[in-house]
């Protein structure tokens, strides 16, 4: 482990580090659609340049072994986050461009590669900083930090924007939003910049620039070598199949009209779900299952995060079936969905971090591991939209079901740490 001061507690920084690293990745994957939709961008462009923006959290491992070049990894953190705050504050301005829509797009891509870019570092800097039972312990925080702050600006912003938008027209009160993240963002870099563990990254000084694209291909060697590796990669693909299609279509189906088998509500009533009890329910699911895999271990935790991934496709399956149109009702429903989301989400996390990424160039085959857990999730949500039209609603998510089972099955196969090599 690199060297760390130890009187920087993990609390005082897990939650901000992974807070941003989410705030990131979501404004790219989820806010701008949002924000294209309401601007009457046809949903086959938002689809396709969305898909396109994700693909750099796919490609992060090519260029991540550069990063083991840096002597701090913190100060690649803070870097970007600095880089992703004025990367917001453009997309303020290319919204008010007459070719609105290709700027934005090009700024969108900056911010992807810089988020990916970050989270190689961001991830580094985790790993470097704790040992076994500390990243178990945290990982629920990890977890619930970076997916809060989908559902906080999914429920605060969608509801804000929409309120925006009646007063001040829907361009200028996307332009408003992207000020306040960029403000929030640049804010949150200064934090970190003082808060982060300066973690020297001295395991692989002997690195030259002559000498880093034989390390990628040491790196990818090693990988590739690794005992049951295509298995894992197998693995980790099918264990995000079924979240990838629902956490989709969830969402549209929560709006979609009464006529169309959808519930019928508004835009901001799903933000309002999503940013308050949603949210809640997350963090704690996420926190409950980073304890509860730290105190059992992986091995022995991974069927209960499994089934735990399975519980949102049984909600909407319920809600198709139901169709409910009290709000507490609906509100109860998807807090218990992202409940069991962030309780499994863990298990993820946790496998490709103890069981894939160890070895030589830890840092890097973490990202290899997290970028086929993106292709597998790219792949899922690219063909969701055209599953749920073809079987409908209810067929759509009784079919998600059926996709988590390959993933319980696989578990019994698959190379997990045992308790006893937890510390």
């Amino acid at each position: 482990m690199s060297a760390t001061s130890p009187t920087i507690s993990p609390i005082r920084w897990v939650p901000s580090l992974y807070f941003v690293q989410g705030l990131q990745f979501f404004v790219v994957m989820l806010i701008a659609g949002l924000m294209f939709k309401s601007m009457g961008v046809p949903n086959d462009q938002i689809a396709r340049w969305t898909g396109l923006l994700g693909l750099a959290w796919a490609i992060k491992p090519l260029w991540s072994p550069f990063l083991e070049l840096a002597r701090s990894k913190k100060l690649i953190v803070v870097a970007m986050q600095f880089t992703g705050a004025a990367g917001l504050a453009l997309m303020a301005l290319a919204l008010q461009l007459p070719m609105y829509f290709a700027a934005s797009i090009a700024v969108l891509f900056l911010l992807a590669y810089a988020s990916a870019t970050h989270d190689i570092a961001c991830d580094g800097l985790y790993m470097a900083s704790l040992d076994a039972k500390q990243q178990a312990a945290y990982a629920g925080w990890q977890g619930a930090f970076f997916n809060a702050s989908k559902f906080l600006t999914l429920g605060g912003l969608l509801v804000l924007a929409g309120h925006l938008e009646k007063s001040v027209g829907v361009f200028n009160a996307w332009s408003l939003i992207f000020v306040l993240l960029a403000v929030l963002l640049a804010v949150l870099a200064a934090y970190n910049a003082y808060a982060l563990p300066g973690a020297l990254n001295t395991e692989h000084a002997d690195l030259t620039v002559t000498s880093i694209f034989g390390t990628l291909r040491e790196v990818i060697a090693d990988f590739l070598g690794k005992p049951g590796i295509w298995l894992a990669i197998l693995f980790i693909v099918v264990f995000r199949f079924a979240e990838g299609q629902v956490q989709t279509i969830g969402p549209l189906f929560l709006i979609e009209a009464r006529d169309k088998g959808g519930l019928g509500l508004t835009t901001e009533q799903v933000g309002g779900i999503y940013g308050t009890g949603g949210t809640a329910a997350f963090l704690v699911g996420s926190i409950l299952g980073g304890y509860f895999t730290s105190w059992l271990g992986l091995k022995r935790a991974m069927p209960v995060l499994i089934l735990a991934m399975a519980v949102p496709n049984v909600v909407f399956y319920y809600l198709s079936v139901a169709l409910p149109t009290d709000l507490w009702h609906l509100g109860a429903a998807i807090s218990v969905e992202m409940f069991g989301y962030g309780f499994g989400f863990v298990g993820m996390i946790l496998y490709i971090m103890q069981s894939v990424a160890p070895g030589r160039f830890q840092t890097a085959h973490y990202a290899l591991g997290t970028g086929v857990m993106q292709l597998g999730f790219i792949f899922s949500k690219t063909i969701s939209g055209d599953v749920q039209m073809a079987m409908g609603y209810q067929d759509f998510f009784l079919w998600t079901i059926v996709c988590g089972v390959p993933a319980l099955l696989l578990m019994f196969f698959v190379r997990l740490p045992s308790p006893a090599k937890k510390d």
